[in-house]
């Protein structure tokens, strides 16, 4: 930052030799060195994108918290297995190893109704991270069987039908 203000080697080192009570003196000063702008049209757009990168970090910390497989991850946020795996280690996650369970009938008729509830009120299919978040806090389903079921009922197609698929298990073959 300070380059781009014009500051070279000289003025760097001169800066390293000043204390606070040098600062102090300067601010009493009536000769000001610098000219220090706002540009309007450049800090509200800047500040909306660091406030849109924050919202999805938060939510990406919070899919992981709540367990968001790995596939999920890289759909969503493009993630790399890496960088999932370097995420939940920075979380203190325990790793998450094997399938996810599957839903006894009732759990599966839960999430069934509302995810349609969901995907009947979007103009797409396809649901975002805060959808899965918000079918986890509803139905009470862990994310790893939600992400299972509905990506098993988007590939065959299941979709907008009105009734839950009975037997989910044999979709899957």
């Amino acid at each position: 930052a300070l380059r781009a203000m014009n500051f070279g080697p000289k003025e760097l080192d001169a800066l390293k030799e000043m204390n606070l009570a040098d600062l102090y003196r300067a601010d009493t000063l009536r000769v000001h060195c610098l000219k220090i702008a706002l540009d309007r049209t450049v800090f509200w757009p800047m500040l909306d994108n660091l406030r849109h990168q924050r919202e999805s970090d938060d939510l990406q910390r919070e899919l992981l918290v709540a367990d968001a497989p790995l596939e999920m991850m890289q759909q969503l946020f493009g993630w790399s297995s890496r960088e999932y795996t370097r995420w939940r280690r920075l979380l203190t996650l325990a790793p998450s190893v094997g399938r996810p369970p599957e839903l006894n009938e009732t759990d599966t008729h839960a999430l069934w109704y509302a995810w349609q509830e969901r995907i009947e009120a979007r103009e797409q299919n396809a649901l975002s991270a805060t959808d899965y978040l918000d079918l986890q806090q509803q139905t009470g389903i862990g994310l790893r069987s939600i992400w299972a079921l509905v990506q098993r009922w988007e590939t065959y197609g299941e979709g907008l039908s009105a009734t839950p698929p009975d037997r989910v298990a044999e979709h899957g073959t």
